[in-house]
């Protein structure tokens, strides 16, 4: 690309040189053309009055001869006066030429001078002889006379004819080298007229070139790069063009899963799947509709013209329909499934913006009801700028100490002894009073506080343990870590450090990861979990059975513990197909070497139920429910049996 351009650069630079050189030429050989004109011009006009000057000089001396031989036959003054006159009339004219002409024209001049002085001479002999009336002297000085005026008529004719053949040499030189200027003239000029056509054709080649090039810079300006279709800029303007007629739908359209393709194939291949997404979302679109890509996995469609809502779900039906196929990536078949918002315009959303934010609030409900597609709902709307206020407190929350824990015992099935808490978080809001995590939890992990939260935790639990330490209880207690934390290579360093500012004693720590943490980077997770057990802090995975886990998953994970979610224990005593899935997922565990933790515990029934399967820990209402720090430690107090880890 790089030589193409350079190529291209030096032909133009040298069609340029190579005209400007022509231009110079041409101006060079006019200059040269005018200098040879003017000097030719000025000779010939030398030679012309050279030439003019020798036509008196012999135009005189016939004059003077002729009023000689009217001076012999005159037989009065009168008669003879004008010979008297002109002697020596052609005395200026040679001086002239004596003076002005050449070094041959003032040879010539010099020789007839001299010979026109003997001849003006006899002239004036010859008056003087008439005046003493010697008539046979005057003829004889005629007769002298009139031979040199002949030989000097002879003189000067001869000096014209050879001027006249000097200027007509001197106009043929000039001619023939005209003519040799013509020819190169015409010669450069031909030259110079290809390399202006050369020129022209080299502009109008860089004009195409870079009214291509412009094309090129505003296709990018308003397409995605990966995959062609229009980009978040174009998707505005198409949008305003909708709305500007009046009527138009949104779709905002978000992959399923689409991590687990990058994660597991790479990013290439997560490529390779939102190109063939976009080719088959521009395949299912009306031809006037607009499909933009606004990043990452997550594409946009303009809808012209739909005036219905039944429209605009028949629309993202026919679209996800087309689009969820399974899909070739690098030889791997994956399946394609998406989550649709829709919003309309004007009934649901008054401007661009609004179309935005509506259909986003939409695909977001459809992604959690698994509905495909979803069109938006005021009721759905849970108010983007109070999930943004709920941001801004829990930041200031975790800086300003606003955090608590509550804690919730675990209880041996068999011996009914404490064996240890789970520190469970706690907002004391200034005016929500107590949130609960539920609330808050998922806010944190979407904006990025879920590695601070934990920190908070962390240092609150710890803390807390080390009072009831110093206090003479020594309580185990369970910490709930998020996935963005296993994800944090410096996750075991802050523990550690933790761990060490509050004298914690590593066996006396669990650190619980639910199945959608590990799910999420294996790799990584397993590595974190290694140097947490490496330190010797016990590792619990919660919510067992609800998340995405494989059973390799199960084996590879360095793990202590297994905490059944509490959808499975609730029924443990109810139905026989509840009591066989509690069963299994703990034989399970007993097979991988893991402790047993039973959640939701609700009633006498289940803790039996719980210790025939081989249980060992149990943790719910039943027993006690989550309190404060000070009213759990009353509880176990009541118990009247020994804590420990």
């Amino acid at each position: 690309m790089r030589t193409s351009w350079v190529r291209r650069r030096a032909v133009a630079r040298g069609a340029i040189v190579a005209l400007v050189t022509g231009l110079m030429l041409l101006a060079g050989l006019a200059t040269v053309s005018i200098e040879n004109t003017a000097r030719a011009t000025a000779r010939i006009a030398a030679s012309e009055k050279t030439t003019q000057q020798w036509g008196q000089v012999y135009l005189r001396i016939g004059i003077e001869y002729e009023q000689l031989v009217d001076f012999v036959r005159a037989d009065s003054a009168v008669g003879r006066e004008p010979l008297i006159a002109s002697i020596g009339s052609a005395e200026e004219n040679l001086r002239w030429l004596n003076a002005h002409g050449g070094p041959s024209e003032t040879f010539q001049a010099q020789t007839l001078q001299n010979t026109y002085g003997g001849y003006s001479y006899t002239l004036h002999d010859l008056v003087h002889a008439q005046a003493y009336g010697d008539r046979k002297q005057m003829l004889l000085d005629a007769e002298q006379a009139s031979l040199s005026a002949s030989a000097l008529r002879k003189q000067a004719s001869a000096n014209i004819a050879r001027n006249n053949l000097a200027g007509a040499a001197l106009l043929a030189g000039t001619q023939r080298s005209n003519h040799r200027l013509l020819v190169a003239v015409g010669v450069i000029s031909g030259i110079d007229l290809i390399v202006v056509l050369f020129c022209a054709f080299v502009l109008v080649a860089y004009q195409r070139n870079t009214e291509r090039q412009a094309r090129e810079s505003r296709h990018r300006a308003a397409h995605d790069g990966l995959t062609g279709v229009a980009n978040r800029s174009l998707l505005t303007e198409k949008l305003d063009q909708a709305i500007e007629g009046g009527k138009a739908g949104l779709l905002l359209l978000d992959l399923n899963r689409f991590k687990e393709v990058n994660d597991t194939l790479g990013h290439h291949a997560g490529d390779v799947l939102i190109q063939e997404v976009a080719r088959r979302l521009v395949a299912s679109a009306r031809h006037y509709d607009t499909v933009a890509r606004l990043g990452g996995d997550e594409f946009a469609i303009v809808l012209p013209d739909v005036t219905s809502t039944e429209d605009l779900l028949r629309l993202g039906q026919r679209i996800l329909t087309a689009l969820c196929l399974p899909a070739e990536v690098d030889g791997v078949t994956v399946d394609v499934s998406a989550s649709i918002g829709a919003s309309l315009f004007p009934v649901q959303s008054a401007n661009a913006a609004e179309l935005l934010q509506h259909a986003d609030v939409a695909m977001y409900a459809a992604k959690r009801g698994h509905l495909g597609v979803a069109v938006y709902d005021p009721r759905s709307d849970e108010n983007s700028f109070e999930k943004l206020a709920v941001v801004g407190d829990l930041r200031r929350a975790i800086e300003n100490g606003e955090l608590e824990l509550h804690y919730q015992p675990k209880v041996r099935v068999s011996e009914r002894t404490v064996c240890g808490v789970e520190a469970l978080v706690r907002w004391r809001h200034p005016v929500r009073g107590l949130v609960f995590p539920d609330q808050f939890i998922p806010v944190a992990e979407q904006n990025g506080l879920i590695r601070p939260l934990t920190d908070a935790v962390l240092r609150i639990a710890l803390a807390q343990q080390r009072t009831w330490r110093e206090g003479g209880r020594r309580i185990s207690v369970a910490v709930n870590v998020g996935a963005d934390c296993l994800l944090d290579p410096a996750f075991t360093d802050r523990l550690r450090e933790l761990m060490a500012a509050h004298g914690t004693v590593p066996e006396d720590l669990t650190v619980e990861i639910t199945e959608g943490a590990v799910i999420a980077d294996p790799v990584q997770a397993a590595a974190v979990l290694s140097e947490i057990r490496a330190i010797g802090v016990r590792v619990s995975i919660d919510d067992f059975g609800t998340g995405y886990s494989s059973m390799s998953y199960l084996q590879e994970m360095p793990l202590d513990e297994l905490k059944i979610d509490r959808r499975f224990t609730s029924r443990v005593d109810v139905t026989a197909s509840g009591r066989a899935i509690v069963g299994a997922i703990a034989d399970l565990a007993h097979a991988l070497d893991l402790e047993v933790v039973a959640e939701g515990v609700e009633d006498e029934s289940v803790m039996t139920a719980l210790g025939e399967i081989g249980c060992e820990s149990a943790q719910g209402c039943y027993m006690c429910r989550p309190h404060p720090a000070d009213v759990v430690l009353e509880w176990i107090k009541q118990q009247g049996a020994e804590v420990f880890a």
